[in-house]
């Protein structure tokens, strides 16, 4: 036993810089594994498989490890509870300024950042067993409203629509036949009229309808069919 202590110590310094320090590398490595494992479930699983944004899933991945990382290497600054909350106030005010983020785009972005924070900064006081059934109530939470409780799921898509006079609501039925037939949509559910160009014969549609389990839209994510060519 003295010599594989002697062969593999529990630390080593230089300089008086740790250079190994073994428990605390290897709950690292376990936390980290654990860490990716339920990301993964919940992004790549879960997510990925109703959405099909490989946008959001290279975001997301990459956002929790950095977030799991930084919570990780920086709990020597007892700054646990204030650090936490410090990394939801910094990604709500960033928020992408590049584009709006829709809603459930958002909510997954908290969660990730949730569980990455939850299994970095859970101390000594906190068993295995119980950071094991934290993740797993996530998991199985999300699985339920994701895959049981919301089958379906409306999504949205934005039209600049060039048949201005179909938008009234004696054409209604003609509206929402054109388009079915343009979009290849079997069923929309119902037509938002938005801002209006009678100088160019144009508007702006927001047509909604139930998403199937394969189609590449997200639900929220904004999609410009541009008919301005036409004119």
């Amino acid at each position: 036993m003295n010599i594989m202590e002697s062969l593999v110590p529990d630390n080593v310094n230089i300089a008086g810089i740790s250079l190994l320090d073994l428990p605390n590398f290897l709950e690292f490595v376990l936390r980290f594994i654990l860490n990716m494992s339920v990301i993964m479930i919940l992004v790549r699983w879960l997510y990925y498989s109703k959405t099909r944004r490989k946008d959001y899933l290279f975001t997301y991945i990459l956002i929790s490890s950095i977030v799991f990382l930084l919570c990780f290497l920086l709990e020597s600054v007892k700054l646990q509870i204030g650090f936490a909350l410090g990394m939801f106030a910094i990604f709500g005010i960033i928020r992408y300024r590049t584009d709006a983020l829709p809603i459930k785009e958002m909510t997954y972005l908290f969660l990730i950042i949730g569980v990455s924070v939850i299994n970095a900064l859970t101390n000594s006081e906190t068993s295995l067993l119980d950071l094991l059934f934290t993740n797993a109530v996530i998991i199985f939470i999300t699985y339920g409203l994701e895959k049981v409780w919301l089958l379906k799921h409306e999504s949205s898509k934005l039209i600049i629509y060039e048949k201005i006079n179909l938008i009234r609501k004696e054409n209604y039925d003609l509206l929402i036949k054109d388009l079915e037939e343009r979009t290849g949509i079997k069923k929309i559910n119902r037509v938002e009229v938005g801002k209006i160009n009678f100088l160019r014969d144009i508007c702006d549609l927001t047509i909604y309808y139930y998403a199937d389990n394969n189609e590449t839209s997200s639900g929220q994510a904004k999609i410009h069919d541009n008919d301005d060519d036409d004119d």
